[in-house]
C-alpha cells in the first residue's frame, strides 16, 4: 500500500533533521537569548529616529518564534515569524549569509527559529527583520495541521486543543484573555483577604458502570 502523505513529510522532515545533525548543528539547542519579542522588535523600530534622507534602521535585534511562511525569491528568502506576543517578517539575503543561506532548503514551515539583524522597513512597507545570523531552535517533525488554515474538525480542536491554538489566532486571543480575566479575579479576591480552595469536580460516585 502507498504511504500516507503525512508519513511522507515526515519522512522528508526526518531527512531535513538528519542533514542539519550531519552538518554538526543542534537542532534542538538547550537556550537562546532573544533581545526582543516581535512586537518589541517593532515598537523598536518605531522609535527610531533618522534624518528625512536615509530609511530608519535599528541597531541588531534578537527574535525568536515559529515559522509559518516561507516565499523563496531566488537570493531572497522571506518569512513570517510568530511568537507569543505576535508576528514579525524576515529577510534572508544569500549575501548577507553566504555560509549558510542554503541550510533555508532544510526549514520547514512549523520550525521554531532564532534571527538576529537590523529592523526595516522594505519597499513594501512590511517592517522586517534583515537576518544577518540564524539559530535553529527545534526542528518540527509533524507538518501542522492543513497549512495553518486551521482546524476544521471539532472533535480535533478539543480533544487536541494545542493544534488549534498553533493553527487558529482566534483562539489563541481568546486562551490569552481567559488567562488575563482568570488572574484578574484571583488578583481581585486575593486583595480583599479571600482564599482560594480547590472543589473536587471529578469523584466517584454510584452512577454508570459503578452503579449497583
Amino acid at each position: 500500500a502507498l504511504p500516507e502523505p503525512e508519513s511522507e513529510l515526515i519522512r522528508g522532515r526526518q531527512a531535513k533533521l538528519d542533514r542539519l545533525r550531519a552538518r554538526g548543528i543542534d537542532p534542538y539547542p538547550h537556550r537562546y537569548h532573544r533581545s526582543h519579542t516581535s512586537q518589541q522588535a517593532l515598537e523598536f523600530f518605531a522609535s527610531v529616529d533618522a534624518p528625512e534622507t536615509e530609511e530608519p534602521r535599528t541597531e541588531p535585534v534578537s527574535v525568536g518564534g515559529r515559522i509559518t511562511i516561507f516565499r523563496g525569491m531566488g537570493k531572497a528568502t522571506f518569512a513570517d515569524l510568530v511568537d507569543g506576543s505576535g508576528r514579525i517578517q524576515l529577510l534572508f539575503r544569500r549575501n548577507n549569509l553566504p555560509e549558510t543561506y542554503d541550510l533555508l532548503d532544510d526549514l520547514d514551515i512549523g520550525d521554531w527559529l532564532g534571527a538576529t539583524g537590523p529592523v526595516f522597513r522594505t519597499r513594501a512597507g512590511e517592517v522586517t527583520v534583515e537576518v544577518l545570523e540564524f539559530t535553529v531552535l527545534s526542528k518540527s517533525i509533524r507538518p501542522l495541521p492543513e497549512k495553518w488554515h486551521g482546524l476544521t474538525d471539532l472533535e480535533s480542536r478539543y480533544r487536541q486543543r494545542y493544534l488549534d491554538l498553533i493553527s487558529n489566532e482566534e483562539s489563541r486571543g481568546i486562551a490569552v484573555l481567559r488567562s488575563r480575566l482568570v488572574k484578574s479575579i484571583r488578583r481581585f479576591m486575593d486583595n480583599r483577604g479571600f482564599i482560594e480552595v480547590e472543589t473536587p469536580t471529578l469523584v466517584p460516585v454510584a452512577a454508570g458502570a459503578n452503579a449497583r
